[in-house]
């Protein structure tokens, strides 16, 4: 009797385990594989993108506003024979015209208000001249320091050498910011 409850015993272990596997492998055969996360693109006339997934991962290539290039190309082309009192002579005309198109409708005219960085012609004069309205402030603020202000410092013990030095770098940057203002105000920017 103990042998046959044993048995049992053993056989409904052996159940519930066997019935566990089968429900663990119907489970896993029925699942649908990795997910993958969702990412809502802005989507508009101008944008597209691109998602490429695999088994190591994923890459998105997104152009916000991508308009395809508007162009518009001409070609004229005349031979003419001219008859005159003094002979004839041919003359031969070949043009050739391509445009491109912004977005609203009008001719890109190659950038000639805009560099690439989006600044005008007038940004970029400004920027050169407070370049050179910083360099010979620099350069005038370090001479008048030198001159007034080292003396003054130099024969402070042990460190008038160092002070010197300070007060030669505060004069150069004092003398940028001053060059720059008069430039700003000098140049109209």
């Amino acid at each position: 009797m103990a042998n046959s409850t044993f048995k049992l015993c053993a056989l409904s272990i052996g159940g519930v385990i066997a019935f566990a596997h089968i429900g663990a492998l119907g489970h896993l055969i029925r699942s649908k594989g990795p997910q993958y996360p969702v990412i809502n693109f802005p989507a508009g006339d101008y944008s597209s993108y691109k998602v490429e997934a695999g088994k190591d991962g994923y890459t998105i290539e997104y152009k916000a506003n991508d308009p395809a290039i508007l162009e518009s190309q001409r070609s004229l082309s005349s031979d003419k024979n001219k008859k005159g009192f003094f002979g004839g002579g041919t003359e031969s005309r070949r043009e050739w015209r391509k445009d491109q198109y912004t977005m609203d409708g009008t001719r890109n005219l190659g950038g000639a208000t805009l560099d690439g960085e989006g600044k005008s012609a007038k940004d970029i004069e400004c920027i050169v001249a407070d370049a050179g309205a910083r360099s010979q402030g620099a350069m005038a603020g370090t001479s008048i320091a030198a001159g007034v202000g080292v003396p003054a410092v130099i024969g402070i013990p042990y460190v008038g050498w160092l002070a010197a030095g300070w007060v030669s770098l505060l004069g150069g940057r004092l003398g940028s910011e001053a060059g720059s203002t008069v430039g700003s105000v000098f140049n109209d920017c």
